[in-house]
């Protein structure tokens, strides 16, 4: 009788040690799925865009944004993504000091201007590398939201500061949904239903919201 007692705790005992053993796999396989599911959205997106782009090795994207309500209140934004997600730490806003109306042309100007020369003069009188705080660290591309015009304001600035950085213009169709890259004159097709269109776009949503939520709170205080 105490034999079949402890020969049946020992096959319970078994049969508990095989159901944990199951179960952890499980969750492993869960895990495993879900870490490849992520690297397909982030670094494999970016991955997907460099193909797109003929580029290597792209860590680091910017993004830019203005709002404004009739040209009230212009302000910009500054959005960073590195690997594919955001690194909200590096995020930077801008009130307008020079512009006066809606004017997003001389607006991207002065927002771009002034963070590539805050940039450069903190590694000037500081002897930092590029690798320490968000302005010293300058992107891989620059992602700007819109076409032609966006992309030659932006490669003006560059140019006035003497920087070689590539620019990719993130254009949209008459229905404001994203339709291509513009880059070197060019505007290149994209997959809608890859993870390069979505992460493009999930950097356009960020920017955009970005820049509205400032706007919003300087015309909270305002009134």
């Amino acid at each position: 009788m105490l034999r079949s007692r402890l020969q049946l705790r020992e096959k319970l005992k078994e049969k508990l040690v095989e159901l944990a053993a199951r179960n952890a796999q499980l969750v492993l396989s869960q895990d495993k799925e879900k870490i490849k599911r992520e690297e397909g959205r982030t670094i494999g997106a970016v991955k997907e865009i460099e193909q797109l782009l003929g580029m290597k090795d792209l860590n680091r994207m910017e993004a830019y944004d203005i709002s404004n309500i009739n040209g009230f209140e212009t302000v910009g934004s500054m959005i960073v993504y590195e690997k594919g997600r955001p690194k909200r730490s590096d995020y930077r806003k801008f009130k307008l000091r020079t512009v006066s109306g809606p004017d997003d042309y001389a607006s991207m100007h002065e927002v771009l201007t002034r963070r590539f020369t805050h940039g450069m003069q903190e590694l000037e009188e500081k002897n930092m590398p590029q690798e320490v705080g968000s302005f010293t660290r300058f992107p891989d591309i620059i992602m700007m939201d819109g076409g032609r015009g966006q992309v030659n304001i932006c490669l003006q600035v560059l140019e006035e500061l003497g920087l070689d950085i590539p620019v990719c213009g993130m254009v949209k169709d008459d229905n404001h949904r994203t339709r291509g890259l513009y880059f070197h004159n060019v505007e290149i097709p994209i997959d809608r239903h890859g993870e390069g269109f979505k992460l493009i776009t999930r950097i356009q949503d960020e920017a955009h919201r970005f820049a509205i939520e400032y706007h919003r709170s300087l015309r909270s205080k305002t009134q």
